[in-house]
């Protein structure tokens, strides 16, 4: 009977997985503590996540009505920032390697020689330029009696003005025309969860976010619009469009630059794990427009097992991509918390963990121990 007394105690230490938390007390230099003050303006204990040997001692963010509309607020001042930078107006387009250019001088004739044989739609492949003068990788360009030109960054008039004055010391006032006859030097790249993945010719007319994604076919089913990654030189931009028609911003004035990288994610890449005393374990989806929120997860898990599950013990454990890790709590004995999980947000990569009740955990440890005490009952009986 001692020996059972003192296997029934371990029912304190239950086996499973479950968060370890622990009121702390607001003290200088205290790390990882939070604390609130009460209705006197006296400091209160809190809660966080006890630390183990890997993991810091992290405060747990209670989820009410002000963290929802606070973290609303700061998406919201992420997105308008982000269009404001994006939204810069666009510059004319200059001439760059690669680029073929149409140039005609009026009343000589003989100048259409150099122009090179016209090519019909149907004789020419994909890739093969049209007929004209093809500024080579240099930058330079090649035309009778003006010689050799840089023209690399310059705009079609400025080519004008000087083919003009190379050409006035052997013909009296010429009169030049310039245009573009293909675009070949400025690219945008758009890859991911689109029809029609590849490079994209940039031209004269400013080429928008939402240009960029309809000449590539559009989105796919599995395209996350919430989450689009422009890369622009070193620096990377997370574009929400799903936030930002929501606030009214036009994405229609996200202007893209020669060189940009437009991947549009995949939903599967932003999922959700939702684990613990749930009826089906299971990695969340978010829609297509990418918003996933708490209830959503649940939903998806089945929702939470009426048989095991704590109500009160929601957590939602967050940092795996920031680096910053958080932990939101949500108690969900009230009916009225399900409007809350219904506001939060979830982010790519979030835990959302449900922990089991007390009594669950005293019938797992009873249902390991059970089997030693049987097997020590059964030992005493034979040793008798």
């Amino acid at each position: 009977m001692a020996a059972v007394t003192v296997l029934t105690s371990a029912c304190a230490v239950a086996p499973g997985m479950r968060m370890e938390t622990s009121r702390v007390q607001d003290l200088p230099g205290a790390s990882g503590a939070s604390s609130v003050a009460d209705e006197h303006g006296e400091s209160v204990a809190s809660e966080k996540a006890d630390a183990t040997a890997g993991t810091p001692d992290i405060a747990i963010t209670e989820v009410d009505a002000a963290l929802i509309s606070q973290l609303a607020r700061s998406r919201k001042q992420q997105q308008l920032e982000l269009s404001q930078l994006l939204s810069e107006a666009p510059q004319a387009y200059t001439i760059g390697p690669g680029d073929v250019l149409q140039i005609v001088v009026w009343d000589h004739p003989e100048f259409a020689a150099a122009l090179g044989s016209t090519q019909t739609q149907s004789s020419s492949r994909p890739g093969d330029p049209l007929a004209g003068f093809v500024v080579d990788q240099n930058g330079t360009l090649t035309f009778p009696y003006a010689g050799t030109l840089h023209v690399a960054g310059l705009r079609t008039e400025e080519i004008r003005q000087r083919l003009s004055d190379a050409l006035a010391r052997y013909f009296v006032k010429p009169q030049v025309t310039v245009r573009m006859a293909s675009y070949r030097a400025h690219q945008v790249y758009v890859d991911g969860e689109v029809r029609s993945p590849g490079a994209l010719a940039f031209n004269d007319v400013p080429m928008t976010l939402y240009e960029a994604v309809g000449r590539a076919g559009g989105f796919s089913d599995a395209a996350d619009q919430s989450d689009l990654v422009l890369v622009r030189g070193e620096q990377t931009h997370r574009v929400n469009l799903t936030q930002m028609l929501a606030q009214g911003l036009s994405p229609s004035r996200l202007y893209l630059k020669p060189g940009d990288l437009l991947r549009v994610v995949s939903r599967d890449e932003n999922d959700a794990y939702v684990m613990g005393e749930v009826n089906r374990p299971v990695s969340a989806i978010a829609r297509r427009t990418g918003r996933m929120t708490l209830a959503d997860a649940l939903s998806q898990a089945g929702s939470v097992n009426a048989s095991t599950a704590d109500a009160a013990q929601m957590f939602v454990i967050r940092g795996s991509l920031t680096g910053t890790p958080q932990v939101f709590h949500l108690d969900g004995h009230s009916p009225v918390a399900m409007l809350l999980a219904k506001d939060f947000e979830l982010q790519p990569k979030d835990v959302v963990y449900v922990d089991g009740s007390g009594l669950v955990r005293f019938n797992r440890v009873l249902s390991l121990l059970m089997p030693l005490i049987s097997t020590g009952l059964t030992a005493g009986v034979i040793a008798k």
